[in-house]
């Protein structure tokens, strides 16, 4: 058995840092057979920009695409795109720029937007387990399906029991499960600090244990043809990222 999707999430820091990413990917890595790109306003290429970019080397590509930053009379981002098929629609982070101005929209109303006006793309919404009561995640989780959203990529988890929680949540969903490595204590500081992440107690912030993680994780997803994605930040593709082949094969 294997995983029936596996994206990993790449930075799009430049056009040249990513093209290099990319190639990366497909050296070191090729059980991978989709891409993902967040939308970060600290750089100046756009998640969609980049998509565009890359696919001529990589053919799945889903941009995250950020609600709040879409003006009622804009077009949408990637709706007239060539070849782009899928799109992840998150909330979006207030920007450190008070100069960007942003919007009052919802996840649930651009969803909806992409369904009236880009039929053809999919949507994919996002499921943080971490940031609410898990009532709560659950009922956004039906709002952003009945908007139109038909899968959703999770916060990286980083417990199995909390996994093996969510994957009952989930059951019969679309998911693609996120992984990131955790590598020292600065590293582990932020994922608390700015995700309210809660990590079991004898989690180690170690390369080591995070590949151990992520094997045991990808194994059991492969057993029901699952679907995940990998996170690599702050660390080297090729570092974290062959260890990992053995568990899709």
């Amino acid at each position: 058995m294997s995983l029936s999707r596996l994206s990993v999430e790449l930075i799009p820091r430049s056009a040249e840092a990513l093209a290099a990413d990319v190639a990366t990917v497909k050296a070191a890595f090729p059980a991978a057979d989709t891409l993902n790109i967040p939308d970060l306003m600290r750089f100046p290429l756009r998640s969609w920009d980049a998509a565009a970019l890359v696919r001529p080397q990589f053919g799945n590509v889903i941009p995250h695409i950020r609600a709040i930053d879409i003006a009622p009379d804009a077009p949408l981002p990637g709706a007239d795109q060539p070849g782009l098929e899928e799109i992840l629609v998150v909330h979006g982070d207030p920007p450190a720029d008070l100069s960007h101005r942003t919007y009052p929209n919802s996840t649930e109303s651009i969803i909806r937007r992409y369904r009236r006006e880009a039929p053809h793309l999919k949507v994919y919404a996002a499921f943080d387990p971490y940031r609410r009561a898990p009532w709560k995640e659950l009922e956004d989780v039906a709002r952003k399906k009945e908007a139109g959203a038909i899968g959703f990529f999770t916060q990286p988890v980083f417990d199995l029991k909390l996994f093996d929680l969510c994957r009952e949540w989930m059951q019969g969903e679309c998911v693609f499960w996120g992984l990131s490595p955790v590598i020292g204590p600065k590293s582990r500081s932020y994922w608390e600090t700015t995700n309210h992440i809660v990590f079991p107690r004898d989690f180690s912030p170690t390369l080591d244990a995070n590949i151990q993680f992520a094997q045991t994780v990808l194994k059991e997803l492969a057993q029901e043809k699952g679907k995940a994605y990998l996170m690599p930040v702050r660390i080297k593709l090729e570092q974290y990222l062959p260890a990992l082949l053995d568990a899709v094969a």
